[in-house]
């Protein structure tokens, strides 16, 4: 089974299905950045801080928890199902670097960039590919890595490569 990790849907799988994303900061995004002004007015070294920190603190422990169930249960349902996944190699760090640029040179669309980075983040395309790795050990199957050059550019069927060849983001000409 190929899997292609995006961010409008999470993963989708070679026969046209695909997995709806959680995306569970944008979900606490409100109550995170509402938590972390109530800390910012606060007093240092006050009692009160204290509890704004804790409750920062459980608001993205729960983002993280929610984030990591979901990513089990996607990899355990995947590795029941299949014998083999197929991934790209993706680098995320490369993805999610910052556009801002220097001083000299400003980077363009900066914050188009930073909402990219938070969703490619708030995804946990890492986290899952190591889930399903051993996972995959786990129950007998295997998770083959490839290059991700042209392969959203490449037919599965007869692997022809034309950056023309797609009709939309899942299907092939």
């Amino acid at each position: 089974m190929g899997l292609d990790l995006g961010v409008a849907r999470f993963a989708t799988l070679s026969d046209g299905s695909f997995i709806r994303p959680m995306n569970p900061l944008r979900a606490a995004e409100k109550a995170l950045a509402r938590a972390q002004r109530k800390y910012a007015r606060t007093q240092k070294g006050s009692h009160r801080r204290e509890k704004a920190r804790l409750r920062i603190a459980k608001l993205q422990a729960s983002i993280a928890d929610a984030r990591r169930d979901f990513l089990h249960k996607t990899s355990t349902e995947l590795c029941k199902k299949h014998a083999g996944i197929i991934l790209e190699d993706l680098r995320i760090r490369n993805m999610s670097a910052s556009a801002k640029g220097t001083i000299e040179e400003p980077g363009r669309n900066v914050k188009a960039k930073s909402g990219l980075n938070k969703s490619i983040l708030d995804q946990g395309w890492h986290a899952f590919r190591l889930m399903l790795e051993y996972k995959m050990r786990m129950f007998g199957g295997s998770v083959h890595v490839v290059n991700p050059a042209y392969t959203s550019q490449t037919c599965g069927n007869c692997g022809c490569v034309d950056a023309e060849s797609r009709k939309s983001q899942s299907q092939f000409l």
